[in-house]
């Protein structure tokens, strides 16, 4: 599960933990495959169940606390609400503007975590014929190169 989530830090804290060089390898490449196919998935059911709720989520607000929402219960009930750019919604567009899809494959694993690759891999490039055999392939390049730095600095992570 760890490996699904921080991919990086996965095969080093197996090897601590004194698994096996084989079994380790072998949870980090299940678990980073395993997790990537489960939020790449079920994030665009996530997403189009999350846009037919809001208006249900709004009107379940308590009275207390709908001054403050509001304005936000609002502009989500309207057809195209007013776009808000925050530090992630930049750094999503700047992402996908000055990197492109190899940049996102590349860097999922290691920069952006599993889950926010799955995502954005889903929403910009689902329409690509080889978007999940791209991203499998750059997992398992991943494991090769951070089981390489395993091998070639032992001391630090046994």
């Amino acid at each position: 599960m760890l490996a699904s989530v921080k991919y990086i830090v996965t095969l080093p804290y197996a090897m601590i933990i004194g698994l096996d060089y084989k079994y380790a390898l072998l949870a980090v490449l299940t678990g980073g495959i395993g997790g990537f196919l489960f939020f790449y998935y079920i994030s665009k059911p996530l997403n189009r169940g999350l846009m037919l709720l809001w208006p249900c989520l709004c009107k379940a607000i308590p009275n207390s606390m709908r001054g403050r929402y509001r304005n936000w219960c609002i502009n989500r009930m309207k057809k195209k609400p007013k776009r808000i750019f925050t530090r992630r919604n930049r750094f999503i567009t700047r992402m996908k503007s000055n990197y492109g899809f190899w940049g996102v494959i590349i860097a999922t694993p290691v920069i952006l975590t599993i889950p926010i690759g799955a995502f954005l891999a889903n929403k910009y490039y689902a329409q690509r014929r080889h978007t999940v055999l791209f991203m499998i392939l750059s997992i398992i390049g991943w494991a090769g190169v951070l089981s390489g730095l395993v091998h070639l600095f032992p001391g630090v992570f046994l």
